[in-house]
């Protein structure tokens, strides 16, 4: 018995089409009839004709059109059925004229774009429009209908985290499988406007990404116009209702345009069908590995190479003019390589509108060219005839996550023997692309002869200091806006419309941190705009996919404070101590070498743990989760259990974005970071995390602030706080409950990225921005963050199988908080006459900060000579500070600060 031949449960894909578009395809000079339209969108990837209603993939997925007009394309003409394994979504549309999944003639796909392009200005008229693409499937599709209809501005989403970019704003998507689309225009303000808005997507299934999409931008730099062109809708009855709902009630028009529509009618339980299908079988081995080569090619620093930070009306001629100069460098390397061969232009997730350009160059010059993109998403492969992702390729993500899998379909030619042109920008040009499990590697396996071209993009500080300098100058072309009117008829036409002073002013706040001056009103919880969040390396040593920082960059500023000096203010009341900082601590080299030792020999306890409350956290949160980390101890761990949930280690990976921010002692949690997660994330899916509990005080510091945000008007979060060790007993999640040394404990801020503790002040941190902190640039040569990082991840093969039973037994136990631990505080305070709980840190990371930012009194072991706390043991005699054993110390140890004299 064949895998196909396998009894797997018949899964029903029924797609019934309400209407069609009349069609007629143009490329980007001449036309393209419809009917070579369908006849490429009905050949099989293997060569043969596919009619795929009556072939064997029937069993699996079944497509079928009804209604169907004399003139009108048929939805199948436009997108196949396919599978994939995601918990949201089990099923995807394989468009046949997008250039995503099947390799596709690229003049085919512009035509497809073109067309939809010309649906567009059929409902804007003569008027101007600002042209968004969703990330990643609609990010060339997008450009072609902005270039189509001559846009004044192009923006394309993005999932990348570009340090050099400012991110204006951003939403989510609920079914895919990377939900966070961020904005970045160069600068903001040729995109926040009150222009109509373009939005662009392949598809539409029920509207929602839309609708979530329309209502953050509204929210941001509203707008009484939007156009959702998609190249087919899917939306149902009552997806439709929903969808005039939420324009009504955003006081906006907003059309649809498509090129076809129909349903799709899913059978109950398709999830579960598609999960419990066999393996895929992906990245098939030829008998002899194909060729590499690579070719750097030229392109002007001034152009942007798509539209991730915005391509205006005045870059498309010089776009123009830099694509044919590098398919004129391609065709001569093809030629002198390869000549005769077919072409397969493969752009790397995003980046898909030059590499299609690029591949109809390479055809209109008589080279046989397809084209098709890389993405993240996982489908399912299948080879039988009829089913459109016959063969798959998971690779090592080249950039920003070098953990992260990506994925390819297809990339094949019947009966050809074609040359794969992988077009890439610089971030992508990593080691990880070439190295084993990398994209050329399992593509050069199958037989493939890879041919890498690299393209550098513009710089996105480059491009926002030009357009910034112009539109000072006074130049029009650059944003233009007005405020239109859907009923108007003298609403300005696109030759007509200038620039508006107020949506720049606006844009510019919004990229220059989103503060305000005292006199500003007070915004209510969730009001944008936003500062940005902050990224190593400009921002911290940790690596930028591994944590989001909302914090604001106090590098430069004087916040280190003599210790006694500093202790004694905050013990008179006089200053908090969040509004300063000590002196960082810098160990010998003994205390080093004991640091090393004891990550090596507590590594893989370390990883257990993390593994262990990071699948917690999904089987009780699903997959679906945001990590936000409570800096600085939380973040070390935060990373770790983002490094294991994207590892795919035991299960499918996830997409875990991870954030850093602010709590403070008596001031609460940072409230500019929660309406920032608020805008740009589901309340829901947050999940807060810290290193370990002490007694207990920020548990109860997170609910109260929790509750005091929600009952001002904010969002509702999750208050429960999760934790790698919970000595303390006061939280439900966690790694283990044992009071054992947590590596990132040991040390300040060389081990938790060169970021300082967190700090509120307010000289120094105004309304609508982030609390603050310090990157110590000036300790990179000591920073170990990065070392503990990687050997804890390095770990995760030899715990994986420890990790079901540990999760099992925790599932299993008696959860409930008890707080032991604050009872126990309360005891020695009572014991040692301390005026103050505040004054007494239990367990072993909060007895180590003791002694590295605090005036300690003495320190309390349960042991003499455990080796949980043999650093401790070396900074109280670093420190001339007693130790003193106390054998029913709940705790394995405790730090007591020493009361000064006020």
């Amino acid at each position: 018995m064949s895998a196909f031949e396998t009894p797997w449960a018949t899964v029903n894909l029924g797609i019934e089409l309400h209407h069609g578009e009349s069609f007629a395809a143009r490329s980007a000079e001449d036309d393209v009839p419809g009917e070579v339209l369908a006849a490429r969108s009905a050949e099989g990837v293997a060569g043969e004709s596919v009619d795929v209603a009556a072939t064997s993939a029937e069993r699996f997925v079944a497509l079928s059109a009804e209604s169907v007009q004399t003139g009108e394309l048929a939805i199948g003409a436009l997108v196949q059925p396919g599978l994939r394994r995601n918990p949201r979504r089990a099923h995807l549309l394989v468009s046949t004229v997008l250039g995503k999944h099947l390799p596709t003639d690229p003049r085919i796909v512009i035509g497809a774009g073109n067309r939809l392009a010309d649906l567009v200005r059929e409902v804007l008229g003569d008027r101007e429009a600002v042209v968004l693409g969703f990330a990643e499937t609609a990010t060339g599709l997008g450009h072609c209908v902005a270039a189509r209809i001559d846009a004044g501005c192009y923006l394309h989403s993005t999932r990348r985290h570009e340090s050099r970019a400012t991110t204006l704003t951003g939403f989510e998507e609920g079914h895919s499988h990377a939900t966070s689309h961020l904005l970045q225009p160069a600068p903001a303000a040729i995109f926040a406007n009150d222009l109509p808005l373009v939005l662009v997507d392949d598809e539409i299934s029920t509207g929602d990404t839309a609708i979530d999409a329309v209502r953050a931008l509204h929210a941001f730099a509203p707008r009484s116009h939007y156009v959702l062109a998609s190249l087919v809708d899917m939306r149902t009855p009552a997806d439709r209702i929903k969808f005039e709902a939420a324009a009504a009630e955003l006081g906006a028009r907003i059309d649809t345009v498509c090129l076809a529509s129909g349903r799709t009618e899913l059978p109950a339980g398709l999830i579960d069908t598609v999960t419990a299908l066999p393996e895929p079988r992906l990245n098939p081995i030829a008998t002899e590995r194909g060729s590499y080569g690579r070719i750097e090619l030229t392109w002007p620093a001034d152009v942007p190479e798509g539209g991730r930070h915005g391509t205006l009306r005045s870059d498309n001629a010089a776009f123009d003019v830099a694509v044919k100069s590098i398919a004129d460098e391609v065709n001569s390397r093809l030629d002198a390589e390869f000549a005769g061969r077919p072409v397969i232009v493969i752009g790397h997730e995003e980046l898909m509108y030059l590499p299609l350009r690029l591949a109809a160059d390479l055809a209109d010059a008589g080279i046989p060219a397809r084209f098709q993109t890389t993405t993240r998403s996982p489908a399912y492969v299948l080879d039988e005839p009829g089913y459109p992702l016959r063969r798959g390729f998971r690779f090592t993500a080249p950039e920003p996550d070098p953990t992260a899998q990506r994925y390819l379909y297809n990339a094949q030619w019947p009966d050809a023997d074609p040359v794969v042109l992988v077009v890439i920008d610089p971030p992508a040009d990593t080691p990880e692309l070439v190295a084993p499990g990398g994209l050329v590697d399992v593509l050069t396996a199958s037989g493939a002869d890879v041919l890498i071209a690299v393209v550098p993009g513009a710089d996105p500080r480059a491009l926002h200091a030009g357009r910034t300098a112009e539109r000072l100058a006074g130049t029009a072309s650059l944003s233009v806006s007005y405020n239109d009117s859907a009923t108007s008829a003298n609403a300005p036409s696109r030759k007509e419309s200038t620039v508006a002073t107020d949506s720049a002013d606006r844009a510019g706040r919004a990229e220059h941190g989103g503060g305000s001056s005292s006199a500003a009103a007070p915004k209510k919880p969730g009001a944008g705009p936003f500062p940005e969040a902050l990224h190593g390396p400009a921002f911290g040593s940790y690596a930028p996919e591994d944590v989001s920082w909302l914090l604001k960059d106090l590098s430069d500023a004087d916040l280190e404070a003599d210790v006694t000096e500093r202790e004694r203010r905050i013990q008179a009341g006089v200053a908090h101590y969040a509004e300063s900082l000590p002196v960082e601590f810098q160990p010998d080299a003994e205390y080093r070498e004991l640091f090393d030792r004891v990550l090596a020999d507590s590594a893989e306890r370390l990883a257990l743990a993390v593994a262990t409350v990071a699948e917690l956290v999904v089987a009780e949160r699903g997959a679906n989760v945001v990590l936000v980390s409570l800096a600085r101890a939380g973040t070390p761990i935060g990373v770790l259990m983002r490094r294991w949930l994207v590892s795919g280690i035991g299960r499918e990976p996830l997409t875990v974005p991870h954030y850093a921010v602010s709590i403070v002692r008596d001031r609460g949690i940072d409230a500019v970071a929660l309406d920032y997660l608020a805008r740009h994330h589901d309340p829901s899916s947050i999940v807060f995390v810290d290193g370990w509990t002490g007694k207990g005080a920020i548990t109860h510091e997170l609910t109260a602030a929790l509750d005091d945000y929600h009952a001002a008007g904010g969002a509702r979060f999750n208050d429960e706080l999760v934790v790698l060790a919970d000595p303390a007993n006061c939280v439900r999640t966690y790694g283990t409950r044992d009071d054992f040394l947590i590596a990132s404990a040991c040390l300040n801020s060389t081990v938790s990225g060169l970021v300082s503790r967190t700090v509120l002040n307010d000289s120094l941190i105004g309304p609508g921005e982030f609390h603050g902190a310090k990157f110590y640039r000036d300790l990179i040569d000591a920073d170990v963050s990065n070392q503990l990082i990687d050997t804890v991840t390095a770990a995760f093969d030899a715990i994986s199988d420890k990790v079901p039973a540990a999760v099992a037994a925790i599932r299993d136990s008696d959860r409930t908080p008890d707080w032991s631990g604050w009872a126990s505080v309360e005891k020695v305070r009572a014991e040692y006459g301390i005026s103050t709980v505040n004054y007494v840190k239990p367990g072993v990371g909060e007895t180590t900060r003791v002694l590295l930012r605090r005036v300690p009194w003495r320190v309390l072991v349960r042991e003499a000579d455990a080796p949980e706390h043999a650093h401790i043991r070396l900074l109280a005699a670093a420190r001339n500070v007693p130790v003193e054993v106390v054998p029913d110390l709940a705790y394995s140890c405790m730090g007591l600060i020493k009361e000064l004299p006020r």
